[in-house]
């Protein structure tokens, strides 16, 4: 049985599902059926998580059984967090850091403060 891929090979774009078959009884669904978020994950990306979680999230442990650093393995982790469309705690510390300075540029708080809030 061939893989189902999730990406249009002309455009791009992401591919619905629309007819699935009972290979017992031949049944046949016609419909728009949506795949999961892990279809849309390439091969290396669900490789990768498919390792994460079989390591039980151990960071330490994704290194050793892939042999990639432990930046790495947390930028590849982002990585897969965004595509399933979740937000990274990097981009929710950036906003929040964003917030701060502009607050501070605005002279609606001090030097001080921003420090204090920045920590």
């Amino acid at each position: 049985m061939k893989k189902v891929i999730s990406r249009c090979p002309v455009c791009s774009s992401e591919l619905t599902v629309a007819r699935l078959k009972c290979d017992s009884c031949d049944t046949v669904i016609e419909n728009s059926f949506q795949l999961s978020k892990f279809d849309y994950l390439s091969d290396e990306e669900l490789y990768f998580t498919e390792t994460f979680i079989r390591c039980r999230g151990n960071i330490k442990e994704v290194e050793k059984e892939l042999g990639i650093s432990y930046p790495t393995v947390r930028s590849k982790l982002d990585a897969v967090i965004k595509k399933l469309g979740y937000e990274t705690g990097g981009e929710a510390q950036t906003a929040k850091k964003e917030e701060i300075l502009k607050a501070l540029e605005n002279g609606e708080i001090t030097a001080e403060q921003a420090i204090a809030q920045l920590k």
